[in-house]
């Protein structure tokens, strides 16, 4: 998979930008707050109808300017693929091959991206809804019947908070709506456990492979999904919906106390464990670097064997957060397989075999000059 042309139209702080991107390493050098992850977030958005740093859509858009667009051509094998995203007051329209996607399932999954930025430590050591973030947006881009079964589970998980808000001293005709929902619920919700339960299986033994291999074989990292109900992995779907309906009634009348539901794949979580010890709790900043980057890197793997493509890797300010050994696996690692989009404040620290195969661009105030 490759980016052959970036169009970028009044998106943050970029006016317009036109990007040929021929060759497989592309360099973005600047100070801060200079457009060079705007036009790393462009692509994500590109890939994923969705910024993984904006609440809303209309931050996205240009201060003082109505609208905002993204476009892109790529080459997926021998067939080329054109994507837009076009951005407004009125809302958000997702074009792929010149036809507008009504649902973002429909969309995603053409333009498969990862991106590795310093923040992304967080999903080692911030809150689960961090890890469950990464697993969603990652899942989603193999899948798109996943991305269809998560927002149908939001949407009745919203349902079905709001209805345990009004529960309290109503009648039995609430009570048989919220028989109603939960049934819907646990239809929604087992797909979802499911495929994460694929997902981080796989996940695991990429990313120990990697881990070991960083670590020259000291650590081992095993990464396990922890749901908020205590399923058996091997169990069938509907053994799991047997269990969830024996489960809610036992927990109906503290959901109604607090308003909230209180177990589902929204408030699951990720354990990384290396030689045993619980990362979150008891590594060190080294170790949780190493299985962040294993994790980046094992998701390239994984993405790769689902969809037969490399995905588009994004390094955000990320070099200068590896020591040299780290960098240095990272860099093999991609060589000559991954398309890679780079930012970096200065040239300094990479390596002159690096910089002799890249593209160079200077970026300042959004604009964006070609040094080599």
């Amino acid at each position: 998979m490759r980016v052959e042309e970036l169009e970028v139209s009044q998106f943050r702080n970029i006016e317009q930008l036109n990007l040929a991107c021929p060759g497989d390493l592309h360099l973005f050098i600047g100070a801060n707050a200079q457009g060079k992850t705007n036009l790393l977030e462009s692509l994500y958005v590109l890939a994923l109808g969705k910024s993984h740093r904006a609440r809303s859509h209309r931050e996205l858009i240009r201060w003082n300017q109505p609208t905002a667009r993204l476009a892109v051509r790529i080459l997926r094998g021998e067939r080329s693929h054109r994507l837009e995203v076009r951005l407004s007051e009125r809302g958000k329209q997702v074009v792929r091959n010149g036809v507008e996607q009504r649902r973002l399932s429909e969309y995603i999954g053409t333009l498969a991206v990862v991106l590795f930025a310093p923040e992304d430590l967080d999903i080692v050591k911030g809150s689960p809804q961090v890890r469950r973030r990464f697993i969603d947006t990652e899942i989603g881009q193999i899948s798109p019947a996943y991305v269809y079964h998560l927002s149908r589970y939001k949407q009745l998980v919203s349902q079905r908070n709001s209805l345990l808000k009004e529960l309290s001293g109503r009648g039995q005709a609430e009570m048989t709506l919220l028989e109603v929902l939960d049934e819907q619920w646990i239809e929604s919700a087992v797909p979802v456990w499911r495929k994460r339960f694929e997902f981080v299986r796989s996940l695991s033994e990429r990313a120990g492979r990697i881990h070991s291999a960083i670590s020259r074989g000291v650590e081992e990292l095993k990464v396990l999904y922890a749901p908020s109900v205590d399923l058996d992995e091997e169990s069938s779907p509907e053994m799991w919906k047997q269990q969830l309906r024996r489960e809610l009634p036992r927990i109906r009348e503290q959901e109604i106390r607090r308003g909230n539901t209180l177990l589902g794949p929204h408030r699951d979580d990720l354990r990384l464990i290396v030689n045993g010890f619980d990362l979150f709790a008891y590594g060190s900043q080294g170790q949780q670097r190493t299985a962040a980057l294993a994790l980046k890197l094992a998701e390239i793997e994984l993405i790769y064997q689902e969809i037969g493509h490399y995905p588009i890797l994004l390094l955000d300010d990320v070099l200068s957060e590896l020591d040299d050994h780290r960098k240095t696996h990272l860099l093999e690692t991609i060589r000559d397989k991954v398309q890679t989009f780079v930012t970096a404040t200065s040239l300094e620290g990479i390596g002159k075999e690096t910089l002799e195969r890249a593209r160079i661009w200077r970026v300042e105030g959004g604009t964006f000059t070609e040094l080599r």
